[in-house]
Order: structure tokens, then C-alpha cells, then sequence
């Protein structure tokens, strides 16, 4: 069974979401991931669309804070 999420850890993550979602509509898009992945390291467009397929679970083009939040515990370190 999966350790519950601390207080900390959703605090930090529901500011991360907020950081990344640029225009507040709940959702981050490929390109509010890219920039501000871009702002964090050099990365290429390849990557940024790997990324969203992988967190991007639903398909719709957008993550959700639901599929952050999924992405960010199978990824403790």
C-alpha cells in the first residue's frame, strides 16, 4: 500500500500545478509544460511531448492536477 500524501507534499504539488497553469484554467497545456520546463533546463520539443504522454494519461492533451499528482507519487524518490 502507498504511503499517504503529507500535508507538505500536496502543498508543494498544488503550488507546482498552479506555477505551471499559466492561464489558471485548471489544466496545463503541452505548451505551459514547455515553458515552464524551458525555465527550469533546456529541453527539446521531443521531450517536452514525451512528457506529456506520459503524464498526459487521459489522452486529452492536457494535465490534469489529478494525473500530476499520480505522475508525481509513482516518481518519490
Amino acid at each position: 500500500m502507498a504511503a499517504e500524501d503529507t500535508p507538505q507534499e500536496i502543498a508543494d504539488r498544488e503550488r507546482i500545478f498552479k506555477r505551471f497553469d499559466t492561464n489558471g484554467d485548471g489544466k496545463i497545456s503541452s505548451i505551459e509544460l514547455g515553458d515552464a520546463l524551458k525555465t527550469l533546463a533546456s529541453v527539446t520539443s521531443e521531450e517536452v511531448t514525451r512528457m506529456m504522454t506520459e503524464i498526459d494519461t487521459d489522452g486529452d492533451g492536457f494535465i490534469s492536477f489529478h494525473e500530476l499528482t499520480d505522475f508525481s507519487r509513482a516518481n518519490r524518490g
